[in-house]
This record gives C-alpha cells, structure tokens and sequence, in this order.
C-alpha cells in the first residue's frame, strides 16, 4: 500500500535525476507530479530534463513547467562545469521524450494537487523553492492542506559546514533565499535536510559501480551520469565518490527514523555577503532569551545526524528490487 504521495521539484541535476530513480522505483512512494525549477540550469535545460527522466523512468506521471527566475533577483547562471552542459552529466540519452508539458504552471500544479487530495501530499523540493513560495502566494490556504514539505537545502554548521555555494550559504537557499525564507515561514510541517547530513553520505565509487552492475537499466544509469559529477568532486576534494545530496532528502521521506533532527524556528538571510545562510534557533534554547525575528515562527525539524551506511542500503536495495 502507498504511504507517500510526492511532488517532487526539482532542477536536474545529476543529483536530482540519482534521486529520482529512487522515488520512481520505491514501492512506498506514489509519484503524483514532478515540477522543474531554475537552479542546476536555466528552466528550459531543467524542464527538458525533467520530462526525459519521467519518459523513462515514471511515463505516468506529469511533467510542469516552473519558475525561470527568483522571486526578487535574475537567475543565475548555469553551473556547466558541476553538472555538464546538458545538467546530466552530458551522457547518451536512452529512448525519446513522448512526454508533453502538463499545461499548467508548477505552482498551480501543486496548488490543484494539495487541495484534491488533502492530507495526502509531501512536497519534496530539492532545488530553489521559489515554486513552493509562488504556490503559498497565490493560495495561503494549501499550508494546512500538505501533508509535509521536505527540503534538501542549507546547513547548521553541524559537521563545520554552512555553505558549497558560498562560504555561507547552500546552493538552493543562495539561488532564492526570499523563496526559502517564506517556505520555512509558513504554517506548515518542514523538515531540512541539508549540508549537516548530506556531505556525512557519499555513494562511492565502488558503491556506485555495484550499481552499475547489479541493478539494470537504473543501475547503469545512475553510473553513467554519476561520471561527470564525480569528476567534479575530484577537483572539488573528494576523492571517488559524491555526495548524496538530493537522494538524502528523498530516503529522509520514507526513513526518518535513519536521521536525527533538531526543532526550532528558521530563517534564511536574504541579502548581504551571507544571503542564504540558515539560521535556526533551536527549541533547546532558553526560553527566556527573545528573538524576535524566529520566535513568532514555526518550527522546522532540521537534520542534523544520519546513518549514512543504512541510508545507502536503502538506495541500493530499492534499485535493485
């Protein structure tokens, strides 16, 4: 029986195609849309991407166009030498794209989704989330309706890391942080899974290379567009292998029980040499010492400790089904 109605947005992304392949062949996730946002590239590479993943990994399900651009700022350049020029690693596509764009807008998407099935739909974003900003904009009254929102983005310091795309900030929260600010304002259920716990993860390449050879078409694929990202982390310091950044966020949904998480208020700086640094006030913290600007917020449960070894099995158990 299904247990996780998703809508995943996402910018794809070598790690947000890695991630999809798992929602798509996970038993206990139902994907009910896939929503593309600017961010690994600009919305015409993401969208294309998108749809190519959903033609060959989950044809039933709808593709929607999203934001091209941040709330208040250009978007940003595309980052070529992470994810290729194609944002997929520039591998051999398998297979056509018969898949047309759903009509609608990606917040209206979304919007339409939450209030059909109310109680029913964790939305999964694991790019900017400007999308989830443009949907709370139009329609405040979807907050009550998502069952959860499920972030891969920022960092607490946790592990002594804040930011990969500055020294303050993660990528996703750099590229809008006034679309994050509100999102993790909202009278929602938030939970963040971010730098503190994805860099603790690193399929390998040993790991991704049992993949390769164990779990069919997924498997190959899953190396195949690995390869350029891999190369990346080498320059980067990481020596074989890469981070799981957006699949984290994915097992987080249907193996909580896997991360450690933290309670409080956050916030997101939107501007200044830190804009997209992720600050939250822990519920921990004294009760007695005001902070305005997080105390009349809700609390987001932000991870901040994983068993990276059993979240990997996941991976490499549901491709292999």
């Amino acid at each position: 029986m299904t247990k996780h109605r998703i809508i995943y947005d996402t910018d794809p992304g070598i790690d947000d195609a890695i991630a999809l392949v798992f929602l798509a062949r996970h038993p206990e996730i139902e994907l009910v849309g896939i929503t593309s946002v600017f961010g690994n590239a600009d919305i015409d590479t993401t969208t294309r991407n998108a749809l190519y993943l959903a033609s060959r990994f989950a044809p039933h399900v709808p593709v929607a166009r999203g934001a091209a651009a941040p709330l208040k700022c250009p978007a940003p350049e595309p980052i070529s030498h992470i994810h290729g020029n194609d944002a997929l690693g520039d591998i051999e596509r398998i297979g056509h794209v018969d898949k047309p764009e759903d009509g609608r807008a990606a917040h209206r998407f979304m919007i339409d989704a939450v209030r059909a099935h109310p109680g029913e739909i964790t939305l999964l974003a694991v790019g900017p989330m400007t999308n989830l900003a443009l949907a709370l904009q139009e329609a405040p009254d979807i907050a009550a309706l998502v069952r959860e929102v499920v972030v891969m983005g920022g960092a607490f310091g946790i592990n002594g890391t804040l930011g990969n795309a500055t020294p303050a900030a993660e990528a996703n929260m750099h590229a809008d942080p006034d679309a994050a600010d509100i999102v993790f304002g909202a009278p929602w259920n938030v939970s963040i899974v971010g730098l503190d716990v994805t860099h603790e993860t690193v399929m390998t390449t040993a790991f991704l290379a049992s993949l390769r050879d164990s779990a069919g078409d997924a498997g190959r694929f899953v190396w195949d567009v690995s390869r350029f990202y891999e190369r990346f982390h080498a320059s980067d310091g990481i020596s074989r292998g890469i981070y799981a950044h957006d699949y984290s966020a994915a097992a987080f949904v249907v193996a909580r029980a896997l991360y450690t998480t933290r309670s409080g208020p956050v916030r997101v700086l939107t501007d200044g040499i830190a804009a997209g640094l992720t600050i939250q006030k822990p519920a921990s913290m004294r009760t007695d010492t005001p902070a305005p600007d997080w105390d009349t917020r809700p609390a987001c449960d932000a991870c901040i400790g994983v068993d990276a070894d059993a979240v990997l099995d996941l991976f490499a158990r549901t491709l292999a089904r």
